[in-house]
């Protein structure tokens, strides 16, 4: 099973069930943890953390 196809049927999840308050949630937890996984091992993580 691929990663596309889990994006694919929570896509029509949201589509068929109107679950369009969903989404925020989604695209606030991938940016937190894009930010915390590219943050991780670079020089920008000091400057990262001290927003916090």
């Amino acid at each position: 099973m691929s990663k596309l196809y889990i994006l694919k049927e929570f896509w029509y999840f949201l589509k068929e069930r109107k679950k369009w308050w969903l989404m925020p949630i989604v695209i606030m937890l991938l940016l937190l943890g894009s930010l915390i996984f590219f943050t991780q091992s670079s020089a920008v993580a000091p400057f990262i953390y001290t927003l916090f």
